[in-house]
């Protein structure tokens, strides 16, 4: 069962300091006992009035000893919620303070602890009020006390009060304020942390989803496949190995048929297998995987590719990697069907949150907004990238070359476990 904390006690109102240090609390705590101790031991040790008048003044000693005891020290430890019993607490000390300074001017020291309780004062008119009050006594008792200050030197003890009463509260209120922006920082950075936590929680669960969609088109592309080559072929071979049964005169003829069929399916299976998986990323990272791609296309199709990697180079999540190599294959292949192009470029592109992929070439170019046959291939580009987050961009016109681009999220790779 959890049980509430008390509230440390710290001055009169909610908006007091409370995010005070350890350390810092104990020191105030504990500084009025040292400052009227050492006062003590000064006046026992230097002080030359009357013993009567030290004895007087050792009793005020112990009079105040109590009273910050009894208005301090105690009611901290037990929170109590009289909210103006602080206010009570340094009018008392204060006054105590004064009558021994007046006394013995050595008790100076122990009057400064007011400032420390007038900085705990709220609302801050209250602690200006209590910080100017400690300021006059200082700054008087010992030349007479305010009235004579007041009288012989007035120029001198107004802008000093006024000074330090304004040094000290404009300090005090400058720390809490840092301190308060200091809190709101790293309350702020911990929702950043948070959100890009969630973030990448989301980015892990939008990649999964890809990969369940991919999966799903891969199983689909390989439907059409079958359907469209496999099948296809298998029914002609079926037929020429029926027709060479049938017609001996034909055997041959329909028997060498029958293995062209097989030697184009079997070239065909292999094509459908070799895309199911990108291979070429296997063995090495995505800039020299696509560099092999362009150069063994630029082989096949007699077309210039020049590649071009910036950024700095990075292992990307396996969907991403995948994603850019089978838009590269697709784009290429659009290239050498359909742009009757002399030259092509090719970059890939790292920056902070996303990597890109832009190819250009100087072919023909086309109309991205009249009606295009499917064999473009435009939209299952268009798909791979959206699946992930991403975009793809087509920008051409006709007899001007047209220029690909893809962006997508730069997710890296998971670590290996």
């Amino acid at each position: 069962m959890e049980t509430k904390a008390k509230p440390s006690w710290v001055g009169v109102s909610e908006d007091t300091p409370t995010h005070w240090s350890p350390w810092a609390i104990r020191l105030e705590r504990w500084f009025p006992y040292f400052m009227l101790g050492l006062s003590v031991v000064i006046q026992l040790t230097t002080s030359t009035h009357s013993a009567e008048h030290q004895r007087v003044t050792l009793l005020l000693a112990g009079v105040a000893l109590c009273w910050v005891v009894l208005t301090d020290t105690l009611p901290r430890l037990r929170a109590p919620d009289n909210r103006w019993l602080p206010v009570l607490s340094m009018a008392g000390l204060l006054a105590l303070a004064g009558v021994l300074m007046a006394r013995e001017t050595l008790y100076l020291l122990f009057l400064i602890v007011g400032f420390f309780h007038a900085l705990r004062l709220r609302p801050v008119w209250l602690m200006l009020l209590g910080l100017l009050a400690t300021s006059v006594l200082i700054n008087s008792l010992a030349s007479g006390g305010p009235d004579e200050a007041l009288l012989t030197n007035p120029e001198l003890f107004i802008p000093v009060v006024l000074v330090q009463t304004l040094a000290i509260a404009g300090g005090s209120l400058m720390g809490d304020k840092l301190m308060e922006q200091s809190a709101k920082r790293r309350e702020a950075m911990k929702k950043l942390e948070a959100a890009m936590t969630e973030n990448a929680g989301l980015h892990r669960q939008l990649l999964a989803q890809a990969r369940e969609a991919g999966v799903l088109d891969e199983r689909q592309r390989l439907s059409r496949e079958i359907h469209d080559t496999l099948a296809q072929g298998f029914t002609g071979i079926i037929t020429q190995l029926e027709a060479a049964r049938s017609d001996p005169a034909e055997r041959e003829r329909h028997l060498a048929t029958a293995t062209a069929l097989a030697r184009e399916n079997l070239a065909e299976a292999r094509r459908a297998v070799h895309a199911l998986r990108p291979e070429a990323l296997d063995s090495a990272k995505l800039p020299e995987a696509l560099r092999g791609v362009a150069g063994r296309w630029s082989e096949r199709s007699g077309v210039q590719v020049e590649f071009t990697t910036t950024g700095t180079v990075r292992r990307l999540h396996p969907e991403v990697e995948a994603t850019l190599l089978r838009i590269t294959q697709e784009a290429l292949t659009n290239v050498d069907k359909h742009a009757a192009a002399a030259r092509t470029g090719l970059t890939l592109s790292y920056m902070e949150d996303q990597v890109t992929l832009d190819l250009r070439d100087d072919g023909r170019g086309f109309d991205p907004a009249a009606p295009r046959p499917d064999g473009y291939g435009l939209s299952g580009m268009r798909q791979r990238a959206e699946r992930l987050a991403g975009e793809l961009h087509v920008e051409s016109e006709p007899g001007a070359g047209t220029a690909i681009s893809v962006n997508l999220p730069a997710i890296t790779a998971p670590e290996e476990e």
